[in-house]
């Protein structure tokens, strides 16, 4: 996230600087700051490196949510050009939600189910999930002949520790709905990170499992 315009006003100002309305002189102005579209109040001395550190606190706050592309950018580059794409939208049955939970092993209960149909035979599906205390997104597209073709993650919203490297992400392709499509079996865990690996196997897992459901 670029640095807000104007927060520079908000700091306190070097010593022996010339200036009418210095920090523990006079007023700050009330600009208005784009991260919060209306005028800050007026401060003075401590109350305005008090008000300083608040905002920059909220910057860095705002900034943890890593979105890494848009869904549109998501299925831009998973759908080569030419191919046309068409949105689907599928309310599961209770017997359908029921063996979709049982294939992939996974509690869940969406019954709205949103995907994305290319005319080459690969559906992309996206999927929120809650990694540790916060939320990741990925896309998940399935081949026609139904296993994994392409994963890429949108948002991660947990410290970047706890973020998977394409090689180990590279290691779900081409997997199927199986008892091997597990950590500790065909997929090795992520050092330093294992909910992050359950969190993708799982969402994988659903995903491969509501595609059989609906197809």
């Amino acid at each position: 996230m670029k640095r807000p315009a104007r927060i520079e006003s908000l700091l306190p100002r070097p010593r022996g600087r010339r200036c009418r309305e210095a920090a523990d002189e006079g007023p700050v102005a009330k600009a208005p700051h784009p991260a919060f579209g209306h005028p800050l109040p007026a401060l003075r001395g401590e109350g305005a490196r008090w008000a300083a550190a608040a905002v920059i606190a909220l910057i860095a706050l705002a900034a943890d949510a890593r979105v890494l592309m848009t869904q549109e950018q998501a299925l831009a580059s998973a759908f080569p050009a030419g191919v046309k794409v068409e949105r689907q939208k599928f309310f599961l049955t209770p017997q359908q939600l029921a063996e979709a939970r049982k294939a992939s092993g996974i509690d869940f209960d969406d019954q709205l189910i949103i995907r994305y149909a290319g005319t080459d035979g690969r559906f992309a599906y996206f999927d929120t999930h809650r990694v540790r205390t916060l939320p990741e997104m990925v896309m998940i597209v399935v081949g026609a002949d139904g296993k994994v073709d392409r994963i890429e993650i949108l948002s991660f919203d947990e410290p970047t520790d706890y973020f998977p490297k394409r090689r180990w992400i590279d290691q779900l392709l081409g997997r199927k709905l199986d008892p091997q499509l597990s950590l500790n079996r065909a997929i090795r865990p992520i050092s330093g990170a294992s909910l992050t690996g359950r969190a993708i196997v799982n969402a994988t897992r659903k995903v491969l499992a509501l595609h059989k459901v609906l197809r």
